[in-house]
């Protein structure tokens, strides 16, 4: 049995939490592996003109430490934002002790709501699988995959078509479309989708890829329009992922995070205009944890030069433990403050769209 979120009100009150104003879509925007660090490494690079980041109206800080680690994975830092629920690393949509908890998507979908992933991985990797599947081993893709095809989910946009195929054959096509969804295989495609029905997009094989443009942007964009009529008067939620800003930072690559910052940061700017356009949208952006322990230092020593230039080091391949940024906008975005554990976050954004 699914463990549920209780005493919701209580919750609330203990935070000191209160919005007056109703909460009707949820985008929720993470970026696998980025820290305060490529933030502010993107302001540095645009000579310090003003950034999405700079226009949030709310900043908060939360803590990503796992249930058996100081330092998280995305299995467990997924599951905590996903979820609400501190985990072991590897485990996905589920407690320490093997117990599967809800998720956002689940409170939503339990609100009549329409709900979504996008993602530049395969939908089955660690952070999307938190917002639908249940196991202890996030690299079990057979049975994420199962429970995906098998998940609430209205929209699904990412890789992650082999996968299926490994699971399933010929018969991908058969499977998916007898589970009540549009199978679509390529991006243009995705125009054509009326959104009265579910849409899988499976645009790769693997990962849609490093470098990919406008896709994200793209992407969430497609998808908010799908969403909206599939989700009619009740809303929706949707979760967007720069998936690929951790790959970059595990390879300690500065300019191929900036490269993919900035398709993250434009799926942030179509989330955002979309919520000014639309009462009662929240737009929640923060990351599951930092990659590659990124500095921003001095070139040189002597702080007697007009100029010393900056650097970008890193200090890991792997991730850090360092507190994440939260930026928030639109509708109830006074809603998380402070520093918080990354589990407040999902707690308190199940209790927004809880009638």
């Amino acid at each position: 049995m699914i463990r549920t979120l209780s005493t919701i009100a209580a919750f609330m009150l203990s935070l000191g939490v209160a919005s007056a104003q109703e909460v009707k879509n949820i985008i929720y925007l993470i970026g696998d592996g980025m820290g305060l660090s490529s933030a502010t490494m993107m302001m540095v690079e645009g000579g310090y003109e003003a950034t999405i980041f700079d226009s949030a109206e709310n900043v908060a800080l939360q803590k990503t430490y796992s249930a058996d680690n100081r330092v998280t994975d995305s299995a467990a830092s997924g599951t905590a934002l996903a979820t609400g629920f501190k985990t072991n690393n590897t485990f996905v949509g589920c407690t320490p002790d093997g117990v599967a908890v809800e998720s956002l998507m689940d409170v939503a979908k339990a609100q009549g709501k329409a709900t979504g992933v996008v993602v530049t991985t395969v939908l089955q990797h660690a952070t999307p699988a938190a917002f639908y599947a249940h196991t202890e081993n996030r690299h079990n893709y057979h049975l994420i995959t199962e429970q995906l095809v098998n998940s609430s989910l209205d929209v699904a946009i990412g890789g992650g078509m082999r996968l299926f195929k490994e699971v399933y054959k010929d018969a991908v096509n058969e499977v998916v479309e007898g589970k009540g969804f549009s199978l679509v295989e390529e991006f243009g495609q995705l125009s054509q989708q009326s959104g009265e029905g579910r849409t899988l997009a499976l645009l790769a094989d693997l990962e849609i890829g490093s470098n990919s443009g406008s896709y994200l942007a793209d992407a969430t964009r497609e998808a908010l329009r799908l969403l909206e009529v599939r989700g009619e008067d009740n809303g929706f939620v949707l979760m967007v992922e720069g998936s690929l800003i951790d790959g970059m930072g595990h390879a300690n690559n500065a300019q191929a995070q900036q490269i993919e910052m900035c398709g993250f940061m434009s799926a942030i700017e179509v989330a955002v205009e979309y919520a000014k356009a639309h009462e009662g949208t929240l737009v929640v952006v923060t990351a599951d944890h930092e990659t590659g322990g990124l500095s921003i230092v001095s070139a040189d020593a002597n702080f007697n030069l007009s100029e010393q230039g900056v650097e970008y080091r890193w200090t890991t391949n792997g991730h850090s433990g360092v507190m994440i940024p939260v930026y928030l906008y639109g509708a109830a975005h006074e809603s998380i403050n402070g520093i918080v554990e990354n589990t407040d976050i999902a707690k308190i954004l199940k209790s927004l769209i809880s009638k």
